[in-house]
């Protein structure tokens, strides 16, 4: 039975194969994952529809790999057809030796090009095209594997001692890599490979900052009144609800509120036509072990503060285990970012594209506030941030949208009649 890609998503055509999770020779049960594949947004386990046993991969990790492609083969059964095919190698000399000698003369001289399938080396088809890139003859090739089948990453580190030991002949060729080392000389540094949903996150700031006109206001909340009534309602509400009252839920509930009356910033630009969203599903950034991954919560308007709450508990574990699904990252109307998890005082943040407008909340500090002419005292602020896309809000709407947060959050109670 051959595995391929299964369908990733309307928009997503390829993907890269983050790590096998069985190896061939493992016995695989109905149902049960074989690969984990990474795509610009989540990574996909893809399962067995069969049990048996995993004979082939025709893929490396890190290769890319389109829908419809075949990775691996499966034998029914359970026994592994490999094994067996190698018997006959050891019975065809004693009928036939002379023959044998002959064929393994173009073995050596010619890779595994032109030699029958019985007496070529057992190894995956990405292994094969790597001895190939390389020159190298697979029969010199060393496996720990325990059935001899030669994999990726026996080719990969086999290349190393040819390479050392031609390194001394020619005297040219090895000055070219030079100019590396002298950039830093005798300075350690690592290299490492953007994952695929790094590279989507960098392509797509890049495009937001490229074809919006992306600019940001500020403002400041007091948030006094907020702590304030988690503090008197937080026992309660966890004993009913079993989840805390966080600020995030504040925040969204606020957003809902001030997103009806300034609707441009809830809307998108199709070509020349604005799109208003007449629903409100808030994405929260979340970070991840991959990058910063924004999932949706779904009519923010319609859920109270503990089913935000919950909802948003529940997306933050699926992005730290990565299980996040394509229909939890997916439709967006408008976004909201918290950097003062990590201590972040003020930041611009970057538009979620295709969004038009994005919150930025920051750390909650201490700091003297004049209460009135004659009088200061100290209140735990927090700096916020809207950047928005100022090709269909105009400024005006940008700030009128941050006070009115301002407004609500300094007086939380009216978020009940507001939202």
């Amino acid at each position: 039975m051959e595995i391929k890609v299964p369908e990733l998503a309307e928009s997503i055509t390829e993907g890269t194969v983050a790590s096998w999770l069985k190896q061939p020779g493992d016995h695989v049960e109905k149902g049960e994952a074989i690969v984990e594949l990474e795509t610009d947004k989540v990574n996909i386990e893809v399962p067995s529809d069969e049990a048996g046993t995993l004979t082939e991969v025709m893929a490396a990790e890190g290769d890319t790999v389109r829908v419809g492609e075949t990775i691996a083969v499966i034998s029914a059964g359970g026994e592994a057809p490999k094994p067996a095919a190698a018997e006959p190698v050891q019975e065809t000399p004693k009928e036939t030796p002379k023959a044998e000698e002959k064929a393994e003369q173009p073995v050596a001289a010619a890779a595994t090009e032109s030699t029958s399938v019985a007496d070529r080396p057992i190894a995956s088809p990405a292994a094969r095209k790597l001895a190939r890139e390389k020159g190298i003859d697979l029969a010199q090739v060393a496996t720990q594997d325990p059935l001899g089948r030669i994999r990726v990453q026996d080719v990969a580190t086999f290349e190393v001692a040819p390479r050392e030991q031609a390194k001394p002949a020619p005297t040219k060729k090895p000055a070219t890599p030079a100019p590396a080392p002298a950039a830093a000389p005798g300075k350690p540094e690592e290299r490492i490979k953007m994952s695929r949903r790094r590279k989507t996150i960098a392509n797509r700031l890049v495009e937001v900052q490229q074809t919006a006109a992306m600019l940001t206001t500020f403002n400041e909340i007091d948030m006094s009144a907020v702590m304030a009534l988690r503090k008197r309602r937080q026992e309660k509400f966890v004993k009913e609800n079993e989840v805390k009252l966080g600020f995030m839920s504040f925040f969204t509930k606020a957003a809902v509120a001030a997103l009806k009356k300034m609707p441009y910033l809830n809307a998108e630009i199709q070509g020349d036509e604005i799109v208003l969203k007449k629903f409100y599903d808030i994405g929260i950034a979340v970070s991840a072990p991959d990058g910063l991954v924004v999932p949706v919560v779904r009519d923010a308007d319609k859920k109270n503060f503990a089913e935000i709450e919950k909802d948003i508990i529940q997306l933050a574990v699926k992005a730290r285990d990565n299980k996040l699904g394509l229909s939890d990252l997916t439709g967006g109307t408008f976004t909201i970012t918290n950097g003062g998890t990590f201590g972040s005082l003020m930041s611009t943040p970057i538009l979620n594209g295709p969004q038009v407008a994005i919150l930025g909340m920051h750390a909650i500090n201490l700091r003297p506030v004049a209460i009135d002419a004659e009088r200061m005292e100290n209140r735990p602020m927090m700096y916020v941030a809207l950047s928005y896309d100022h090709r269909i809000v105009d400024g005006k709407e940008a700030v009128t949208f941050l006070k009115h947060i301002k407004d609500l959050l300094e007086d939380p109670e009216s978020l009940i009649f507001e939202a």
